[in-house]
């Protein structure tokens, strides 16, 4: 058995999460999971269904993972859900929540936690600002670039800039912009 009820279904996510955006899985149960059953992380009870989600690293009922927010049914409005301050949450609760994503590596500017980014190493960009340092072209996905000393530089200048100076490069190919 699943030993006691549970909390109540859409109940608070994991303890010390960090705004993570986690993915839905729905699975079929195979004959012998269906007769044990899992239990549910929102309710407590067996989950005797044929199909089931799996997300946060537990299993859920269809009908028991929902927004902490809006108590939607997170398997029925889309393929992830987020877990921030204690709260599972859809997208949409998760952007009014916590509206931005960080701060631009490239312009310092806050990023709309709904814009795409780049990424290179620790840094996330702006798309616009994912560029070269030196000739400030813009690197879009399939581009050459390297890391020097935390800057972004385009592959050509790169070479130029090492040709005489010792420096910490982190090579890296651009690929597509991430929504956050």
């Amino acid at each position: 058995p699943c030993g006691g009820g549970g909390p109540p279904c859409g109940a608070p996510g994991p303890p010390g999460d960090v705004g993570q955006q986690h993915p839905l899985y729905q699975q079929q149960q195979s004959a012998y999971e269906d007769a044990q059953g899992r239990c549910c992380a929102g309710c407590g009870a067996k989950i005797l269904d044929r199909y089931l989600l799996h997300a946060l690293d537990r299993y859920w009922h269809n009908g028991c993972l929902k927004c902490s927010c809006c108590q939607a049914t997170l398997a029925d409005i889309g393929a992830s859900c987020f877990a921030k301050a204690g709260m599972i949450l859809c997208r949409n609760d998760y952007i009014r929540l916590f509206g931005t994503s960080g701060a631009c590596s490239g312009c310092g500017q806050m990023i709309p936690a709904n814009d795409y980014v780049m990424r290179a190493a620790q840094n996330v960009y702006h798309v616009k600002c994912f560029a070269c340092v030196k000739c400030h072209s813009q690197l879009v996905p399939g581009d050459r670039y390297n890391l020097v000393n935390g800057n972004v530089l385009c592959e050509q200048d790169c070479l130029k800039m090492l040709k005489g100076s010792p420096a910490t490069v982190r090579k890296g190919k651009v690929r597509a912009a991430i929504k956050v």
